[in-house]
């Protein structure tokens, strides 16, 4: 519920009692773990018959057995891989400096963080962002030895400078754009500092569910998709919905990411207060997500580890 109205907003029911131990000191909160996750486009209908209705996203529905966010529908993405830092990648599109500036860290993080970004993109819906030169791009990652490399790099048995080397590929980081950046709020036991990008999926390549942690995947249109939100037929997390609306805009696929240099990255952290005997949850800047719950008895939670970023 979210002002009231209902919606498809995941809210954990420990979170009052988490909210109470922070505020009373008793819950220390967790450092996030860097992650990126990617909004992968591709255009829906045709100018020549003016059915065009907007872009379409891919999205994954995480599996309701999973601890964090069951039942979620999310974008591909997972956390950065340390190995991503400073080793030599090939590279094209704009400079890592460029990207550091962008993403608000210095430059090994920059690299680290897109790196992760096009290596997730792969490992969950198997599309590359990369290409033989800088001004080409893959066009079919499908066969037994492309899926050997990907479940070796799901595995962390190989890094993905490694990959892209063994392969003679550059990273194409002018193919995603920045959009938005959420941290997760610092009562959560999972905690992630998550960039969210925009990228078109590549002429030739198609999606696939290759991600263990989810059930389903769909290509929507933002609008849709917020309705379903809207509706309570569809469950989602604050940043999910924030960064659907934001692309409800755009007419077209690279409409969005052409976009996406002006939009604004200052990182969105939720707060939280009591209120009498209310918990109140709020995000700067997104005020259809303030929730308002009675809270119950003080606890201290336990921490639990694990999950991935939303």
């Amino acid at each position: 519920m979210a002002n009231g109205q209902a919606s498809g907003q995941w809210y954990p029911p420990e979170w009052p009692d988490r909210i109470r131990a922070l505020a009373a000191g008793t819950l220390t909160p967790v450092t996030p773990k860097r992650a990126a996750t990617v909004m992968l486009l591709k255009d829906t209908g045709t100018e020549a018959t003016g059915s065009r209705s907007g872009p379409a996203v891919h999205m994954l529905r995480r599996r309701t057995s999973m601890a964090f966010a069951g039942g979620a529908y999310a974008y591909p993405g997972g956390g950065v891989d340390p190995r991503d830092d400073d080793r030599a990648v090939g590279w094209a599109g704009p400079t890592r400096a460029w990207w550091a500036d962008r993403l608000g860290v210095d430059e090994a993080g920059a690299q680290a963080i897109v790196c992760a970004a096009v290596r997730e993109t792969y490992e969950e819906a198997g599309v590359l962002l990369a290409g033989a030169t800088g001004d080409s791009v893959v066009g079919d990652t499908t066969g037994g030895d492309w899926e050997a490399d990907r479940a070796a790099l799901v595995d962390r048995e190989l890094s993905f400078a490694e990959f892209l080397d063994r392969r003679g590929l550059v990273l194409r980081s002018d193919l995603l754009g920045a959009w938005a950046r959420w941290i997760t709020p610092e009562f959560e036991s999972r905690r992630y500092d998550t960039w969210f990008f925009v990228a078109v999926l590549p002429e030739g390549q198609r999606t696939r569910n290759a991600s263990t942690e989810a059930d389903r995947t769909v290509w929507i249109t933002p609008a849709d998709a917020t309705a379903g939100y809207d509706k309570g037929e569809l469950l989602m997390m604050p940043p999910t919905v924030a960064t659907l609306r934001g692309l409800a805009g755009c007419a077209t696929a690279a409409e969005a990411l052409a976009s996406a240099p002006g939009r604004d990255m200052t990182p969105v952290l939720a707060r939280a207060r009591l209120s009498g005997d209310e918990v109140v949850l709020s995000w700067p800047g997104h005020d259809e997500f303030t929730k308002r719950v009675a809270s119950a008895a003080p606890a201290t939670p336990s921490d639990p580890t694990g999950g991935a970023p939303a």
